[in-house]
């Protein structure tokens, strides 16, 4: 009978111990990541197709969970304040800068509830709305679009220019406080499409695009820990620390 042995280094096996379970989490994490992030999009597409809803309530906005009602498609009615139109530094399909134009909306029929929208995509160009004064509708209008949340502000996100009216983050809180205007919806609404005729501002512009990647990571993230593991046991090996006793 062959007798196999096996002793371990103190810190190859101290190291090896301290790093395999980091690996083998950031694995499981990604799992963990991909199943919320498939959940996520179901939710976006079962959303974005259903018929549209009514807007949560005004008197609901103080204490509202903005993100139960994500992506959820709504119609409204209201006016325009067009003196008060936002320009927030975005890209458009085709990757050329440019802006989102977000106009508050006074909802009709609800004193003086305001509710930010989105209106779609206007190149550097057309900046200033005297170059679109055609798509400045005014009294009335009705519009559906998809309900989002504030934009929390990352780490590369650059600072507000309000003097210069370009916004790097969607923040109804932030853009009300510049503009002095209260009761505002703590939600945005992208418009499915705009109520003024003529190309810009460019509406629809909400996708079901999201990256979802995560199962290459966890892959590469397992497949770290066995090379790890792979690694070790060589390394032993190449020592004389594993193996069978010579004769």
């Amino acid at each position: 009978m062959t007798n196999r042995f096996f002793r371990p280094m103190l810190w190859p096996t101290l190291l090896t111990a301290a790093m395999l379970p980091v690996l083998l989490g950031l694995g499981f994490w990604q799992v963990e990541r991909l199943e919320w992030k498939r959940g996520l999009i179901a939710t976006m597409t079962e959303r974005m197709a259903a018929d549209p809803v009514a807007l949560p309530a005004p008197e609901s906005w103080p204490s509202l969970d903005a993100a139960a009602f994500e992506y959820a498609r709504v119609s409204l009615t209201g006016r325009f304040m067009h003196e008060h139109e936002l320009h927030y530094f975005t890209q458009g399909e085709t990757g050329a800068p440019g802006y989102a134009v977000i106009v508050p909306l006074v909802l009709t029929g609800e004193a003086d509830a305001i509710v930010f929208v989105d209106r779609g995509f206007v190149p550097v160009a057309m900046k200033d709305p005297a170059t679109r004064a055609a798509a400045q509708p005014e009294g009335q209008v009705s519009l559906t679009g998809i309900l989002r949340t504030p934009q929390p502000r990352g780490a590369f996100d650059g600072a507000d220019d309000p003097e210069r009216n370009v916004w790097m983050v969607r923040d109804p809180a932030g853009m009300s406080a510049h503009l002095g205007l209260t009761h505002v919806a703590p939600f945005l609404v992208e418009a499915e499409t705009d109520p003024a005729a003529g190309p810009w501002p460019k509406a629809g512009r909400t996708r079901v695009d999201l990256p979802n990647n995560h199962l290459d990571y966890a892959l590469t993230w397992f497949g770290l820990a066995l090379v790890l593991i792979a690694i070790y046991l060589i390394y032993h090996r190449s020592q004389g620390r594993i193996g069978r006793p010579k004769p």
